[in-house]
């Protein structure tokens, strides 16, 4: 399997398992601002025990170690913003709104990654917007304002996707999935006190540990549904654009969607109208690989080795 073949496979895999945030952002009772602060902080804890985090940390430049910090707060607040709509809406609303990401990604990344602008992904990308029309169109109106606070969290998953495609050869992903993680802790913590005054929906308090029931449900999410997949898929972009992996991301409400229905009958809350708008996304993110052109890789032994090793590290 080529480098690039694998990488696809490898960010399918973290799709599939991404797939399972949405339901368990809706089945924990904690309001968006301790949900995301407990799932950041899991992750951080656990891997400021590895020691190959802290060599990583301790050779990585100031100015590096600066922008990493600056993702991890971007990759908050794309997550306060996501399961905020889960909240105002529900899960296979919010998981949706991330197609808009296409659109935005293929207007930054040439900025951000300072890769070439493409009109092709450009026009992928708006071929989304019908079918997120369609679902905004097939939804009650009191969740509307649920696809708004998903189309801004879309914004902030194109920022640090494309600052991730830019640095994330530069340092260990499991170093760099520990800063960012620790760093937007830290931002949401910061945050916190004026979260009643600038998000009174997201807010709640940070001190109060999680039931049972809920820190059962952080648990998966923290750790098989973000520290796997957030690390995997750092190795992945190392042999693939941006974009294309956000278009593999849109399958994300595919696996969400069907999981909600299974799992809390969403089907209900939801009209036809939703279902074409998804499948026309879907069409979009299958039509990609067949107008993308291959990337040449030289030496492609050595990078499938080089990852292999860096996996099993």
């Amino acid at each position: 399997m080529t480098p690039v073949a694998k990488a696809h496979w490898q960010i399918h895999l973290c799709v599939l398992l991404w797939g399972f945030t949405a339901i368990l952002g809706k089945l924990i009772t904690l309001p968006a601002l301790p949900l995301v602060w407990w799932r950041m902080l899991l992750v951080a804890a656990v891997l400021m025990l590895v020691p190959r985090v802290w060599r990583g940390l301790r050779a990585m430049p100031p100015r590096l170690l600066l922008a990493y910090t600056g993702v991890g707060a971007l990759v908050a607040l794309h997550w306060l913003t996501f399961y905020g709509a889960v909240k105002l809406a529900n899960a296979s609303v919010a998981a949706t709104c991330m197609a808009l990401a296409t659109v935005f990604v293929a207007l930054i990344e040439p900025l951000v990654a300072r890769s070439r602008f493409s009109w092709r992904e450009l026009a992928l990308g708006v071929a989304v917007l019908p079918g997120v029309a369609l679902v905004v169109g097939g939804i009650p109106d009191g969740m509307r304002i649920g696809v708004a606070v998903g189309a801004l969290s879309a914004v902030f998953v194109a920022c640090f996707g494309s600052l991730n495609k830019r640095l994330v050869e530069r340092a260990d992903p499991l170093t760099v999935t520990a800063l960012e993680l620790g760093a937007g802790t830290l931002t949401l913590t910061l945050l916190a006190p004026l979260m009643p005054l600038l998000f009174p929906a997201f807010a709640g308090s940070l001190l109060v540990l999680p039931g049972l029931q809920d820190g059962g449900y952080l648990l998966l999410l923290a750790f098989a549904c973000t520290l796997f997949p957030f690390a995997l898929s750092l190795v992945a972009l190392r042999h693939m654009s941006a974009f294309a992996a956000q278009l593999a991301v849109n399958l994300e409400p595919v696996y969400a969607i069907a999981l909600a229905i299974l799992l809390l009958g969403e089907q209900h809350e939801l009209s036809a109208r939703f279902y074409v708008g998804v499948a026309i996304i879907l069409a979009a993110v299958l039509l990609y690989p067949l107008l993308a052109r291959p990337r040449r890789i030289t030496h492609a032994e050595n990078l499938a080795a080089g990852e292999a090793k860096r996996i099993t590290d």
